[in-house]
C-alpha cells in the first residue's frame, strides 16, 4: 500500500472532567518533544454530573470555543484524542491461557462478562496483552477496559458536534499512567492519585500497566469547603487561604485554623488511601513482579488538589510510604525539566490526563 495512504493524523489531548476541559497538543522537532498548544475551560455544574453527559449542544459549544483560544500555535488538526471519565469505568486484569491475538479478541469477550457488572452488549470494551516483568508466563495476563454505550456516546457526539473527530477514547487512568510512569514500567507498584475538583482517582501500577483503579467523593473543592464552613468565610476566599497557609500545623493562628478544617477530610483521604492499599496488596498473587516486590513502594499525586503545600509530606509521614508530586513531563521532555514556557509545574499537575492523552497522540503517528 502506499505510504500516504497509511499516514496518521496528528491529534490533540482533550481532558474533560465535570467542571473544566484541558487541551495539549505536543509536537515533535528534531527527535525532540516539545509543548505546542494547550488551554482550558471552565464547564458549569449539571452540564456534566458524576461523567454523565447531560447537555451536548452546550459541551460542544464549550469545546468548540476553547479548541478556538487555545495559547500557542493554532489548533488545525480535527483529530482528538479524548478522556473517559474514571468512575464510570471498569477495569480489571485477568489471566487467560496463551493464544493468538484473534483467538483472544473471542475468548476475552466471554471471559470479561464474569467481570463487569453489565450486559456485554451494552458496553464497549477494549483490552491490552500485558508483558511479564518477572518471568515467562504459562499464561497470559490482560488488561481489560469496558464502559458503558449510555455513558460513551454522548462525549463521541458532542465531540463531533464541536466540529471534531474522536479518533481516541481513553480512560483517564491509562493517560495519567502515561503521563507519570517514567517509560511506563516500574518494576514495584506504585500509587498514583489524582485530586481533582470533584473526586480523587487511586491508581495503582506496575510492572507495564495499570492494575486496579478506583474513584472516591475527595477533592480539592472539598478542602475548600472544609476551609469554609470552619472559618465560616466565602469559597473564594477560602481557596486563597488554602493555597496560601497550606497543610502547615505549627503556623500560628490563621495556619492552624486552615490546618484543623482540613483534618476531617484528611482523615477521610488517608483512611481510602490505606484501605486500597490494602485491597490491592491482598490480590496481586498472581503478578509476576520482581521478588518481594508486591508493596506500593512510592506514591505520586497529580491533579490542581496536588497543589495544596504540605499535602505530600503530611501523607508520607501517615502513610509511611514516600509521596512526592508527580511529574507530568518525564516522558516528554528531558530530565530534570518539569515546565515549559507559559506552563508552571504547578499548573501542569492540572494537565496531567490532558499531556498523557496528547503523548498517545504523538506515538500513534
Amino acid at each position: 500500500m502506499p505510504e500516504f495512504l497509511t499516514l496518521k493524523p496528528e491529534a490533540f489531548g482533550l481532558d474533560i472532567s465535570d467542571l473544566s476541559l484541558k487541551i495539549i497538543k505536543l509536537k515533535k522537532k528534531r527527535g525532540v518533544l516539545g509543548l505546542a498548544s494547550f488551554g482550558e475551560a471552565k464547564i458549569k455544574s449539571g452540564i456534566i454530573e458524576e461523567g454523565e453527559i447531560k447537555d451536548e449542544e452546550t459541551l460542544a459549544k464549550i469545546i468548540r470555543e476553547a479548541i478556538g483560544k487555545v495559547r500557542g500555535e493554532k489548533l488545525n488538526s480535527k483529530y482528538v484524542i479524548a478522556s473517559l471519565p474514571e468512575e464510570k469505568a471498569f477495569l480489571q486484569v485477568i489471566q487467560m491461557p496463551p493464544m493468538t491475538e484473534e483467538e483472544l479478541k473471542k475468548a476475552v469477550r466471554f471471559e470479561a462478562e464474569n467481570y463487569i457488572p453489565l450486559p456485554i452488549e451494552e458496553v464497549y470494551l477494549d483490552f491490552q496483552i500485558i508483558k511479564p516483568l518477572y518471568n515467562h508466563l504459562d499464561h497470559l495476563d490482560v488488561l481489560i477496559a469496558a464502559l458503558s454505550k449510555k455513558t460513551v456516546d454522548p462525549y463521541v457526539a458532542s465531540i463531533k458536534k464541536a466540529g471534531f473527530i474522536p479518533w481516541v477514547l481513553e480512560i483517564e487512568s491509562q493517560a495519567i499512567s502515561r503521563a507519570l510512569v517514567k517509560n511506563e514500567v516500574s518494576p514495584f507498584p506504585l500509587l498514583l492519585i489524582d485530586l481533582g475538583a470533584t473526586k480523587a482517582s487511586f491508581i495503582i501500577f506496575s510492572g507495564y500497566s495499570l492494575r486496579f483503579t478506583s474513584s472516591i467523593p475527595v477533592s480539592s473543592q472539598k478542602f475548600t469547603e472544609a476551609i469554609s464552613r470552619s472559618l465560616k468565610t466565602e469559597l473564594a476566599e477560602a481557596e486563597k487561604l488554602k493555597l496560601k497557609y497550606g497543610i502547615k500545623a505549627d503556623i500560628k493562628n490563621k495556619g492552624k485554623e486552615i490546618f484543623e478544617a482540613s483534618t476531617p477530610v484528611l482523615a477521610y483521604l488517608i483512611e481510602k488511601i490505606k484501605t486500597h492499599i490494602s485491597y490491592y496488596q491482598t490480590h496481586v498473587s498472581h503478578e509476576h513482579l520482581l521478588p518481594n516486590g508486591k508493596g506500593v513502594s512510592k506514591i505520586f499525586l497529580c491533579g490542581g488538589g496536588a497543589n495544596f503545600q504540605g499535602l505530600s509530606d503530611f501523607l508520607s509521614s501517615e502513610l509511611k510510604i514516600p509521596v512526592e508530586l508527580g511529574n507530568p513531563w518525564i516522558n516528554i521532555l528531558p530530565e530534570p525539566l518539569k515546565e515549559v514556557p507559559g506552563l508552571s509545574y504547578e499548573k501542569s499537575l492540572s494537565y496531567t490526563t490532558a499531556l498523557g492523552l496528547a503523548l498517545r497522540g504523538v506515538r500513534e503517528k
